[in-house]
């Protein structure tokens, strides 16, 4: 244990914006919403990009009805953190795939809210502390958005994103991804965040109903008491930190 606490360093958090990115809604809400509480309380802007609407997310509802729901949800739990804004890519739920489009949506996004670090999820095959197999679409959305941080700041790659009147912009420090197996850095968290960050996923009633018999807030106390044990705070949020 003490091992782990001298490799987990806090993460950097002098910079004023991020842009999360994930491929669904709720995907922030397991954990990395409470340090989006912790940032906003800050000052900090946080904008939210979701790469699809989770339309297929419920099997018990059509996507049609699904995505506009979903959609709410999402904006709903980005309210309770403070997000900055929501904004959605509209690629389909389920089936995304690594390449030049995702690549390119996200050197937009990137280009358009010019953040200082972008924040996501797990793409590793495995999530920490767990041995179930990764969502096909989170494996497909972190690599395109290391990709797209790089896409972003070279004028000669999209160029037609100029076109648009997106200048390059060269401003990311680093990724950050929580839940990994190859963790690196913590965010701790107080009581209070960690409220914010149970009541950020409580916004996502229906999907939250759909799976029955889940205490999710018993899972995200727990989630963030083992990970604060790792690094010496009352609660905490991992991060996999990769420079750019």
């Amino acid at each position: 244990m003490a091992d782990e606490k001298v490799s987990l360093q806090q993460l950097d958090e002098d910079w004023n914006r991020a842009l999360a990115v994930v491929a669904h809604p709720d995907d922030l809400e397991f954990g990395t919403a409470s340090a989006i509480a912790r940032w906003t309380g800050q000052g900090k802007e946080v904008t939210e990009l979701l790469v699809t609407r989770g339309e297929a997310g419920i099997a018990s509802m059509h996507p049609a009805e699904a995505g506009p729901l979903r959609t709410e949800e999402q904006l709903a739990a980005a309210r309770v953190v403070g997000a900055s804004g929501v904004d959605f890519l509209d690629f389909p739920d389920g089936t995304l795939e690594y390449g030049l489009e995702l690549r390119r949506a996200l050197a937009r996004a990137i280009r358009t809210h010019r953040p200082d670090v972008v924040v996501s999820i797990n793409f590793r095959e495995t999530f920490d502390g767990a041995d179930f197999y990764n969502h096909a679409d989170h494996r497909a959305v972190g690599p395109a958005l290391l990709d797209a941080v790089r896409d972003a700041a070279n004028r000669w790659v999209f160029p037609e994103l100029a076109d648009e009147g997106l200048g390059p912009w060269k401003g990311v420090r680093f990724a950050a991804f929580s839940s990994s197996p190859r963790s690196t850095h913590y965010t701790p968290f107080t009581e209070k965040e960690l409220a914010t960050g149970i009541a950020s996923l409580d916004a996502h009633e229906v999907y939250m109903r759909e799976l029955e018999g889940f205490d999710h807030p018993a899972m995200l106390r727990e989630g963030a008491e083992r990970a604060g044990e790792r690094c010496g705070a009352d609660y905490a949020v991992l991060f996999e930190v990769i420079g750019v």
